[in-house]
């Protein structure tokens, strides 16, 4: 570091029963200490407010559940001199997939046709007359869970039941896109920088894309027109780290947005790269901006998923001089995006669309986002979900800690597991792999309370 300027106190933000997305050890080399500030569900507010201020915290880092969001919008108001990262106005289309429509038809990003209605009359005469199939969506919620809340109907007649049956509020119901490859491209950014992309195929059988629902993944191909979509979508979030999920027509080759959120399924070498980039940001260059190749996925994609687990801080070296041969072809190209730091984002980027949402709950109205070509929607389709900010709207199998390969580092990420716990974790998996979590409740001085806490957010 080439500057003695002091720098900014940072906190990351926790939840009870949260996966964490970020600890500690992510911000390798900080050198000040990290606080840490746990929002603890039910009241909450003033005493997290008061903490945050006893800490002196000056940047926040952690994202928002879906649930917390709107309590989350007058904390920061609260705390008007904390820099939230992302900040809660960046956060905006993770609260639900009906604010993504929104966000995509307000910056006019390519999404699907869409329908929201909160009057149930308007939204079954609607369905009565849709083109299908069509995909339903639970627009709000604590959490996805990986598609387990979306829904392809057929017909009428199979919407009528779903909703009778789900009574999801508002209808949310989207065009269904005949997909290319029957699979749809998640995209992460990091300072509008396209950082990771691959293909997800569904399964035999299936129309779900979630890997976590038996689809395959592939980093090989994404086009660039997927790629400059997403950092159309990232730029008007002003995000500092983001994802999208985008479908491409199979007729017309155009891409499509289906989920956008700054919570995602991340690769925790992707999580590292994060905070490297926040604390060349906050830092104000002090640390310096990661450099990742365009389509160094294709490459990574080629490792063994257990090798990157444990690679932890992966950091490329941006050529001093000159480049190498085929370097050099990349810092030509014109569309191979620049990391960047992010606009300052306000009130303003959200106020109407929340106005909007407000009065939208309460009156019978339709939200329609713009019409695309009808002939695009027209055969078999899909649309994915798992990006509802994960309780951090996550694809939640994806990003559930394996007990059977995760690290004694990760293991302690989660709430209650100390380092001797998860040590235990380690050795007896060593013997013998878990085949249930309830096994957990076996270690000693782990009982069922300890086991209730994070029974959510792990797998075998």
């Amino acid at each position: 570091m080439s500057s003695q300027k002091k720098l900014p106190k940072v906190g990351l933000l926790y939840l009870d029963y949260v996966l964490r997305f970020f600890d500690k050890s992510n911000f390798r080399g900080w050198p000040d200490k990290i606080e840490v500030v746990t929002y603890h569900w039910g009241k909450d507010k003033d005493r997290f407010i008061k903490e945050v201020k006893r800490k002196k915290i000056e940047v926040l880092v952690g994202n928002i559940p879906a649930t917390a969001y709107d309590t989350f919008r007058e904390i920061a108001a609260a705390l008007p001199n904390v820099r939230f990262i992302p900040s809660v106005e960046t956060q905006y289309s993770n609260k639900s997939k009906e604010n993504v429509t929104r966000f995509c038809k307000k910056y006019d990003i390519a999404i699907p046709r869409t329908e929201i209605f909160y009057d149930k009359k308007e939204g079954d005469n609607y369905l009565k007359k849709a083109k299908y199939p069509q995909i339903v969506k639970r627009s709000y919620g604590p959490s996805n869970y990986g598609g387990y809340y979306v829904h392809k109907v057929d017909s009428y007649k199979e919407a009528a039941a779903l909703f009778a049956e789900k009574k999801y509020v508002p209808i949310y119901t989207q065009d269904a896109i005949d997909l290319k490859d029957s699979g749809d491209v998640r995209v992460m950014l990091i300072g509008h920088k396209p950082v990771c992309a691959f293909w997800r195929y569904s399964g035999t059988g299936e129309w779900i894309t979630n890997t976590s629902q038996g689809g395959s993944m592939s980093y090989e191909n994404v086009s660039m027109d997927i790629l400059e979509l997403a950092v159309k979508a990232s730029k008007a979030a002003k995000a500092e780290y983001w994802a999208c999920d985008i479908a491409v027509c199979a007729k017309t080759n155009k891409p499509y947005i289906l989920e956008c959120a700054t919570a995602f399924a991340a690769f925790p070498y992707i999580r590292d790269w994060i905070c490297q980039y926040i604390m060349w940001d906050i830092s104000n260059g002090k640390f310096r901006k990661p450099f990742v190749p365009l389509y160094s996925w294709e490459q990574l994609g080629k490792m063994d998923p257990n090798v990157l687990r444990t690679l932890r801080h992966l950091y490329f070296s941006q050529h001093d001089a000159l480049p190498s041969v085929d370097g050099a072809f990349f810092v030509e190209r014109k569309d191979a995006f620049n990391m960047e730091l992010t606009d300052e984002s306000n009130r303003a980027d959200i106020s109407d669309l929340l106005l909007q949402t407000l009065q939208e709950s309460d009156l019978p109205k339709v939200v329609t986002a713009p019409d695309q070509d009808e002939n695009e929607f027209e055969d078999y389709a899909v649309a994915t979900e798992d990006t509802d900010t994960k309780e951090l709207e996550i694809e939640e199998d994806d990003n559930k800690i394996s007990i059977n390969s995760a690290s004694v580092e990760e293991l302690i990420t989660l709430p209650g597991m100390g380092e001797k716990t998860a040590n235990q974790v380690v050795e007896k998996r060593e013997e013998t792999p878990f085949t249930l979590i309830d096994e957990l409740k076996k270690l000693k001085g782990f009982g069922k309370k300890s086991f209730e806490k994070i029974m959510d957010l792990i797998k075998v």
